[in-house]
């Protein structure tokens, strides 16, 4: 597909070059997605509606996402969801980084410590995913895609200790066979075409519902595409996905995360683990909505 910038966008829809980055922030144009401080519009996007002033439409939290993360919002809802998102996750796959440690990365690019030690792959994979979270935001309209599944990993891993191995390869698939809860996953070699098939099936349809979202993250993690960082990657896309259907997405925290476990180990049987799960996470993600009144 070809891309255009913002000033050649408003020159064929004859209006303002900043009107059609407020549309790009907004979430109003189907596509495109910002490489720095460029925004990437299809050729074919088709120019949105005019909107009422009068109208009463609440904004997305995809909107106000873009909108906080654009003009460099801070104590928002993006935020929160950098942190958040950030701990929470690298929390889950053995970060010894606290919560304030995350928190004071994230808002100073600095890490203070009184005693002990830090380890630097710890740092690094924070301020990785911080990054990982801003791609998410920028392409959440954008379906979902190989190339963009190894972004993400190449930007999670890059600089840590991992990149340095032979054997591992940072935004590409595993070489060597790997396990995730004890259970076998996908043999290297065959990766590239399971997860190319799950592509395929999971965006024939273009409007998805959170089942359908889970059922997607369990065949993820059971393919475990990567020598390392599957966890993260799969509930980065767990949460962009939700944002591209409107969903209220959320965030597995230190109280539910063996639940979580649990549900994925046991999805083929009883899904109603995993969903009960994330709904209760989404619940209390609710609650940042509410308290930074956004609709939902």
């Amino acid at each position: 597909m070809k891309y255009l910038s913002s000033a050649e966008i408003a020159k064929k829809w004859n209006v303002s070059e900043r009107t059609v980055r407020n549309y790009c922030a907004n979430g109003r144009i189907q596509g495109a997605f910002i490489n720095g401080k460029t925004w990437n519009i299809p050729e074919n996007a088709r120019r949105p509606e005019r909107i009422n002033r009068k109208s009463n439409r609440s904004r997305t939290l995809l909107e106000i996402l873009n909108l906080e993360k654009s003009d460099g919002v801070s104590g928002g809802i993006y935020h929160k969801v950098q942190i958040e998102l950030t701990y929470n996750s690298n929390h889950m796959e053995g970060s010894r980084l606290t919560h304030e440690q995350t928190r004071y990365i994230y808002e100073t690019n600095t890490i203070g410590v009184v005693n002990g030690s830090v380890n630097v792959d710890d740092i690094i994979e924070t301020a990785n995913h911080f990054k990982c979270i801003d791609i998410v935001i920028e392409r959440a309209n954008q379906m979902l895609s190989e190339a963009f599944i190894k972004r993400l990993h190449m930007i999670l891993k890059s600089g840590t200790s991992d990149s340095r191995k032979d054997w591992f390869a940072v935004g590409e698939y595993k070489k060597l066979p790997n396990e995730v809860g004890g259970m076998d996953t996908t043999a290297p070699e065959q990766v590239s075409k399971q997860l190319n098939e799950l592509l395929n099936a999971y965006n024939a349809n273009r409007h998805k519902t959170l089942i359908e979202l889970l059922e997607f993250h369990y065949a993820f993690e059971l393919i475990h595409p990567f020598q390392d960082g599957n966890g993260r990657i799969g509930r980065l896309i767990l949460f962009k996905e939700c944002l591209r259907n409107n969903i209220v997405p959320f965030i597995i925290d230190e109280e539910i995360k063996m639940f979580y476990y649990r549900g994925l180990k046991e999805w083929k049987r009883e899904r109603g683990y995993l969903i009960d799960t994330c709904l209760t996470a989404q619940d209390r993600f609710k609650k940042y909505l509410d308290y930074f009144r956004i609709e939902y």
